[in-house]
């Protein structure tokens, strides 16, 4: 079920404008997109700080009711307060069914614990990205993206081309190019520690340069 968030058209522009909506507990947005004009909205700020906590909120297709019209959109900016808690402003991008769209979507880092490469190893994961940029319908955005480490081990990398995508949905950055295929995360030795055959390897560089003399 979509996230329905009630907005009200505003006609009243500038710095003072939007000062007298976050008093009044409202805050100042914007809609754009799909060869329409831009929009001024106003929205309640304890509805968004309501949908602030669900990570769909940030990723998925959004129902926009201005007025008792509705319009699909995505969540493009949010602009925060330096110090407290409240939304000064947000914007949203009106979507199109047929259209594709560029959404950041959340890596869920699964199986970490059983992982060879630390249960039996010893090594500690590092999350290299916690999020990727993927292009797809707005029907097949997916809410997040599972990486299982459960086969890893110790100095094993899993790389975007490694994730498995849902059908429809293709990763930006692989788009252009097998240069741009990032590292996601990587299982590695913990800190102080070397990693197994490393101490091997030393001896035997050492015992080779005895024999030289």
């Amino acid at each position: 079920m979509a996230i329905v968030l009630n907005a009200e058209a505003r006609t009243d522009k500038g710095k003072g404008a939007s000062r007298r909506l976050r008093r009044a507990n409202k805050l100042p947005a914007i809609v754009y997109g799909a060869g329409k004009d831009p929009e001024n909205l106003t929205l309640l700020q304890k509805d968004v700080q309501h949908e602030l906590q669900h990570e769909a909120f940030y990723t998925q297709i959004l129902e926009l009711n201005v007025g008792g019209k509705k319009q699909d959109v995505l969540l493009r900016d949010l602009q925060h307060h330096a110090y407290r808690l409240d939304i000064l402003h947000i914007d949203f991008q009106r979507v199109e069914a047929k259209k594709e769209v560029h959404v950041n979507v959340p890596l869920h880092f699964l199986n970490e614990d059983v992982a060879p490469g630390v249960k039996q190893e010893g090594g500690a994961v590092s999350h290299l990205i916690t999020e990727v940029e993927v292009v797809c319908l707005p029907k097949d955005i997916p809410e997040f993206i599972d990486v299982d480490l459960s086969e890893m081990h110790m100095g094993e990398i899993v790389h975007l081309s490694d994730l498995n995508m849902p059908a429809g949905v293709e990763v930006f950055a692989l788009k252009q190019g097998e240069e741009h295929d990032t590292a996601v995360a990587n299982i590695h030795a913990r800190k102080g520690e070397a990693e197994p055959g490393a101490e091997e390897e030393v001896g035997g560089a050492e015992e080779g340069g005895e024999t030289e003399d």
